[in-house]
C-alpha cells in the first residue's frame, strides 16, 4: 500500500498528477490511495494511477484505516506542518521535501510546481518522473454542452479575478464570431457569472455556474472548443485535456503555475497573457496590477490568433 497526500486545490490536484503517476511506476504493484479533499474526489478518480480515493483535511490528520502503508509521499508542502501527517501514518518508506527532522531533496522556491513534484518523487524514489503526463481521464458524463467557448471569470482571490466588465467583452467578441459561449463557475460565483452573461448581452442559458457538477464541468472543458480563464483551477483542467486556452496571470508568475508549452499544428496550445513581476500577492483582496494591465484587445487579438491557429 501506498499513500500520496494532496488535500488542496483543484489546481494543486491537477500539477500534482505527473508526480503522482511517478509514484505508481515506482511501486507498481503497490495499491495506491489519495488523500485529497472531499470536493475533489469524483475528479481525483480519473487519474489513472490512482487506486483508492481517501477523503483528507488540509493539515489534518487521516483517517487511515489500516495497517501502516509501505509507502507515503508529502505532495502537499515543504514543512513539517504536513510531512508530520504522513509520518504518523508510521509507512516503511517516507518521502518528503527536507525539513528539520525529515530529509529528503531539497525545496527550490522558484521551481515550476509541477517539475517540483516530480523531481520529489524522481529523487526520492528513483523513477522518471514526465512533468508533461498532465492528461486526465474524460469523464463518463454527458456535458450539457460541447464545442462551447468557454469563459471562467472566477478565482479563489479577487487579487486573480479580471474585471468581469473585461470577461464580458471578450464573450461578446466570441459570440459575434458564432461561438456557443457559457460562462462556468461554482456554486459561489454564479452572481459573478451571470452578471458576465448580462453585460455580454447573453441569455440565462450561456449560465453554466452552480448548475454543474465537477464532473460535468471537467466534461464539458474536455468537450470546449476555446477555454479563457485566470489563473484557476479551470486554466489547469484545460491543460489536462489539451483545450486551446487563453490564461490571464496576475500576481503569481506563470514560470511557477502557467501550463506547459505544447504544440499542436505547429502553434502554442495554451497562450499565457502576463505583465508582472512575480511580486504579486495571490491571496491579494483587491485587483492584482499586472493582471489590470492585460487588456480586453490584448485577449481578443491573442485568442482569434489562437483559433486561427488550432
Amino acid at each position: 500500500m501506498a499513500v500520496v497526500l494532496r488535500p488542496l486545490g483543484l489546481g494543486d490536484l491537477l500539477t500534482g498528477v505527473p508526480a503522482i503517476r511517478a509514484v505508481r511506476a515506482a511501486v507498481p504493484r503497490h495499491r495506491l490511495v489519495l488523500a485529497t479533499t472531499a470536493a475533489l474526489e469524483p475528479l481525483a478518480r480519473l487519474i489513472d494511477a490512482v487506486d483508492e480515493v481517501l477523503p483528507a483535511r488540509e493539515l489534518e490528520p487521516l483517517d487511515w484505516p489500516g495497517p501502516p502503508p509501505e509507502l507515503a509521499v508529502d505532495l502537499h508542502g515543504k514543512g513539517p506542518a504536513s510531512h508530520v501527517i504522513v509520518a504518523e501514518l508510521q509507512p516503511d518508506r517516507l518521502l518528503t521535501f527536507d525539513s528539520p527532522g525529515y530529509p529528503g531533496p531539497t525545496w527550490y522556491p522558484d521551481e515550476h510546481e509541477v517539475r517540483r513534484w516530480c523531481r520529489l518523487v524522481s529523487e526520492g524514489l528513483g523513477v522518471e518522473a514526465d512533468p508533461d503526463a498532465l492528461d486526465l481521464a474524460v469523464p463518463a458524463v454527458t456535458p450539457p454542452v460541447s464545442g462551447a467557448a468557454v469563459v471562467h471569470p472566477g478565482a479563489a482571490y479577487p487579487g486573480r479575478r479580471w474585471p468581469p466588465e473585461r470577461f464580458a467583452a471578450v464573450a461578446r467578441h466570441l459570440a459575434a464570431q458564432g461561438h456557443d459561449v457559457r460562462i462556468t463557475g461554482g456554486p459561489a460565483e454564479v452572481a459573478l457569472a451571470c452578471s458576465v452573461a448580462e453585460l455580454a448581452g447573453l441569455g440565462e442559458e450561456a449560465v453554466l455556474a452552480g448548475r454543474t457538477s465537477s464532473l460535468e464541468l471537467a466534461a464539458v472543458v474536455a468537450a470546449a472548443r476555446v477555454v479563457v480563464s485566470g489563473d484557476t483551477g479551470v486554466a489547469h483542467l484545460a491543460t489536462a485535456y489539451r483545450r486551446p486556452s487563453i490564461v490571464l496571470f496576475g500576481p503569481v508568475s506563470p514560470a511557477l503555475w502557467g501550463p506547459p508549452i505544447r504544440h499542436e499544428r505547429g502553434g502554442r496550445l495554451h497562450v499565457v497573457l502576463w505583465h508582472g513581476d512575480g511580486t504579486g500577492d495571490p491571496w491579494g483582496t483587491e485587483l492584482d496590477p499586472a493582471l489590470a494591465l492585460v487588456t480586453v484587445e490584448e485577449v481578443v487579438v491573442a485568442l482569434d490568433a489562437l483559433l486561427e491557429r488550432v
